[in-house]
């Protein structure tokens, strides 16, 4: 996936600041930043969701807003806030997904079966998407964005919100999925995890990529890649609370 000179701006607010990206294939990608450094609008971008103000963003050799179409057929995406159709079934949403992806009916089914067993979704399967939980309701997502085999998917915070017993199931299933071949690319602010699960990682600040490649690159000399993105983004040394004298004093008000 390659990327060039991608910019977006808000009014007076500068989200993207033209940045350049490239992505290998076959990789588990980590898009890592703070909060507003610019990672979802970055990926809304990316997968065509949010236009550009300027740059262009190809996949598999296709330009994602000059043929929208191919390209979409060949990614999956997972973003932040998902919204899902929530008056069906998981398995109707499915079988709906599949069937607008232009699946046979018969293969969505057998896809959407397996995917609910491996997410551990088959008991709630019947249930309305309305009354799932957070952690059911991304890894329904999760499914919906792999039930047509992309060859890569995109996801925004996909671990945020969710119990410990439902990442281990996503983390297993994304891990499954790249070992095939196909491309992983997320974004988090939460440096230990993409650490564990990333080989190659982009660092973003203030709308601009400040660092991209393979993990160990990336991290250098520092001892974990927590340090080495503090220090990325100019936030070494910042604790906090300096001034909060009063903070945890049991003392009454003066």
């Amino acid at each position: 996936m390659q990327v060039h000179g991608l910019w977006k701006r808000f009014g007076q607010q500068i989200a993207v600041a033209g940045i350049d990206l490239e992505l290998p294939a076959g990789h588990f990608i980590g898009l890592v930043g703070p909060n507003g450094a610019g990672k979802t609008t970055t990926l809304s971008m990316v997968t065509g969701l949010l236009r550009p103000d300027a740059g262009t963003v190809e996949i598999g050799g296709a330009d994602v807003w000059r043929d929208p179409v191919a390209v979409k057929s060949r990614i999956g995406v997972l973003p932040e806030g998902l919204r899902l159709f929530e008056r069906l079934s998981g398995r109707e949403l499915l079988a709906y997904t599949g069937r607008l992806r232009g699946i046979p009916g018969a293969e969505t089914d057998r896809r959407a079966a397996q995917l609910l067993d491996v997410l551990d979704l088959s008991p709630a399967q019947n249930k309305l998407v309305v009354d799932y939980s957070t952690g059911m309701r991304k890894k329904i997502g999760l499914a919906a964005a792999l039930l047509h085999n992309p060859e890569v998917l995109f996801l925004d915070e996909p671990f945020e919100g969710v119990d410990p017993v439902s990442a281990q199931v996503i983390r297993g299933v994304l891990e499954r999925y790249t070992a095939s071949g196909a491309s992983v690319v997320f974004s988090s602010h939460v440096m230990e995890l993409v650490e564990s699960l990333c080989d190659w990682v982009a660092v973003m600040a203030a709308g601009r990529i400040v660092a991209q490649g393979p993990l160990a690159d990336v991290r250098g000399a520092a001892p974990s890649l927590q340090d080495a993105f503090l220090s990325l983004v100019g936030a070494t040394g910042r604790t906090g609370g300096q001034d909060l004298d009063w903070l945890g004093s049991m003392k009454g008000p003066q």
